[in-house]
């Protein structure tokens, strides 16, 4: 994976991640030689919510089938998270 230095973003601004994304769907900002974030292309990161949101999706229902739900109205659930603080 190719990194950039913040410095070089500092100079080059956002040509300088342009330029780190043209090969890759992904890159590291270092700062003072150590990694400190990542940027990624769109695409990468619509990617990456997909599949967040489809786990998300399965955990419930499987959540569902294990009957871990919990069916009340919202006044009896206010009420039940009041009496637990």
């Amino acid at each position: 994976m190719e990194t950039i230095a913040a410095n070089d973003i500092k100079k080059r601004g956002v040509s300088a991640i342009t330029d780190a994304l043209c090969d890759q769907e992904e890159s590291v900002i270092t700062v003072r030689g150590k990694a400190q974030y990542v940027v990624m292309t769109m695409k990468k990161y619509n990617a990456l919510r997909e599949m967040e949101l489809a786990m998300a999706v399965e955990e419930a229902r499987a959540d569902y089938k294990a009957r871990r739900i919990a069916s009340r109205t919202i006044d009896s659930h206010m009420r039940r998270i009041e009496d637990e603080i």
